[in-house]
């Protein structure tokens, strides 16, 4: 149970004093209550326990009560809004504003508080600077502040944002994906993964690779290129230096090499800003499943060993396995699903063919992804 009232309690230990604990207010009715029980014959044990209050709570409101002249051999009649009212005033300490007095501490330093929260400092961060300003309040209470007044730890509304045209744009991340024992050397070798997903099918794939290096980010664009059918209209990307060596708000630098690349493919590059994952949920959301799925290692925590060229190794494709089953937008088909049916192909399509240098020409809107992989040559 708690404390009786909600005032300062200063508690020590070995000495030294670890903070003060504001105490839980006790509502009109259940003083009420207290005080009905005890008219009754009960004891302060019994009343404790039924009303479910400390006991040297219900003594101290009992003697107040007393005081202001209840008998217990006067029947319930007694309990009038004013005597508890009177009660009330006799036991608690004087508010003027309503608010204990650790409340109002805190409120004083309401626009500093506000500053760490915007500065993004932990509420525990907080509660230790706040007590070297000599703030010395429990971390509870500062934890009521700050949701009360700062809407702290409250879940920001989720505002559904519109998908683009079927096979007009496709966000790109990397995200490391575990350690892989190289069987060529022996050595442990971390490996990365370029992940490509589709905004209007979700349909992913995912690019692995030792380096990050932009050879090595063109490989995994045209391993994805042959994968979709096709090339989408505009590339979302994160700020990897092989694409924007310049990372800014609005004009971004991109790299000379891969805008020359984006021009002979015919898409459009559009980066998401710096340390601003909402400009590319799709992809920011398939990272943690990609990591804990490609690799077997990660799965189940043996040590995998296995070669993996940078230019040449095999490209892994979560959206034909069980990622590919989960149901996804509305209606509730497979990102591989909807890909092939809903979406329109890319604008660009490939006349790739293995053994053979891929060839790109500009066509019409294709109406399925069977008729994209087919287009002739122009």
């Amino acid at each position: 149970m708690g404390p009786p009232r909600r005032g300062f309690g200063v508690f020590r230990l070995l000495g030294r004093c670890i903070g003060q604990m504001s105490y839980r207010e006790v509502a009109g009715i259940e003083i009420g209550e207290m005080l009905r029980l005890w008219l009754q014959g009960l004891g302060l044990r019994e009343v404790a326990r039924l009303s479910g209050t400390d006991r040297k709570t219900v003594r101290r409101y009992v003697d107040r009560a007393r005081a202001c002249g209840l008998d217990r051999d006067g029947g319930d009649c007694q309990l009038t809004d004013e005597l508890i009212a009177a009660v009330i005033a006799e036991v608690r300490p004087h508010r003027p504003t309503g608010k204990s007095p650790a409340w109002e501490s805190i409120a004083a330093e309401h626009e500093q508080i506000k500053t760490w929260l915007k500065d993004g400092l932990t509420l525990t961060k907080i509660h230790i600077l706040l007590g070297r300003r000599g703030v010395v309040v429990s971390y509870r209470t500062l934890n009521r502040y700050a949701t009360t007044e700062l809407d702290f730890g409250r879940r920001q509304g989720t505002v559904p944002v519109a998908d683009c045209e079927p096979g007009a744009e496709v966000q790109v991340d990397f995200g490391r994906l575990g350690m892989l024992t190289d069987a060529i050397d022996g050595r442990r070798r971390v490996v990365h993964g370029l992940i490509f997903t589709a905004v209007y099918s979700r349909h992913m794939f995912v690019w692995p690779t030792y380096r990050q290096t932009l050879a090595d980010v063109i490989a995994g664009f045209e391993a994805a290129w042959e994968f979709f059918g096709g090339v989408f209209s505009v590339v979302i990307p994160d700020n990897m230096k092989a694409i924007v060596t310049a990372a800014a708000a609005v004009e971004p630098r991109l790299n000379d090499s891969f805008r020359e690349y984006a021009q002979s493919r015919g898409f459009a590059i559009d980066p998401a800003r710096v340390r601003s994952p909402k400009d590319k949920p799709r992809v920011e959301r398939m990272v943690a499943y990609v990591r804990s799925n490609s690799l077997p290692e990660n799965s189940s925590g043996t040590s995998t060993t296995a070669t993996l060229e940078p230019n040449t190794g095999a490209a892994i494709s979560p959206g034909r396995g069980s990622m590919a089953l989960r149901g996804c937008g509305q209606p509730r088909y497979s990102p591989s699903t909807n890909y092939r049916t809903s979406s329109r192909c890319p604008r660009r399509c490939s006349t790739f063919r293995p053994g053979r240098t891929q060839r790109w020409h500009r066509i019409g809107m294709c109406r399925s992804l069977e008729r994209s992989t087919a287009c002739p040559v122009s």
